[in-house]
């Protein structure tokens, strides 16, 4: 993942020393619309815009199977969406692979979610980013469910129970932290009566 460093119209450089643009989300949108990112997966992490490798196979197939297995266990009654924006703060505007939101779609607001029941970042090569700062991101905002689906390695990483540490890039980390293989099963913390086989996720 690399920065991308090109100002937004409301950024100042510091009077010393390189400047260090801090976007915000609003820039973020306008500049999207400009069409300045075209052809780009970008993401606005802490007033910075992160852009992201470009997704293989196995981390779509791992989004489609992961959709599917979730759909199963939380059936009609909420929303899923799929790379698409959370309102995390004025300078964050991650768009997870997969969030499931509290409520069917027709029951949402005409703006991002600030919340979640779950989310599920699928990792070919962002892994050490996604178990990293996302994660912090994540715990602060009080995601209480937030999975990492390692498809290089066949692996679910659990995270849960977010908690302050001064430690972490957001201040917070999961002080419960579980790794599952392709033949443990897994209950989301909303929706504890189903059960999910790690394998059904993996691409």
């Amino acid at each position: 993942m690399t920065t991308i460093t090109v100002p937004p119209k409301s950024a100042t450089a510091p009077s010393a020393g390189p400047a260090r643009w801090n976007w915000t989300r609003d820039d973020f949108t306008r500049m999207d619309e400009l069409g300045f990112f075209e052809g780009q997966r970008v993401m606005l992490i802490d007033g910075e815009v992160i852009a992201m490798s470009p997704m293989n196979e196995a981390h779509a197939r791992g989004i489609v199977f992961s959709l599917q297995a979730l759909e199963a266990a939380f059936g009609p009654s909420v929303t899923y969406r799929s790379q698409m924006p959370m309102d995390l703060g004025q300078r964050t505007d991650p768009e997870p692979d997969i969030a499931v939101i509290d409520g069917p779609p027709r029951s949402q607001p005409a703006a991002p979610p600030s919340a979640a029941l779950l989310v599920v970042e699928v990792a070919n090569h962002s892994l050490g980013y996604d178990l990293g700062d996302k994660s912090s991101l994540y715990a602060a905002a009080g995601i209480a469910d937030y999975w990492g689906l390692d498809v290089a390695n066949a692996r679910l990483h659990i995270h849960r129970d977010p908690h302050p540490d001064s430690s972490q890039r957001f201040g917070c980390r999961y002080s419960v932290q579980r790794v599952l293989r392709p033949t443990d099963r897994v209950s989301p913390l909303a929706a504890l009566s189903s059960s999910i086989l790690v394998a059904d996720m993996l691409p």
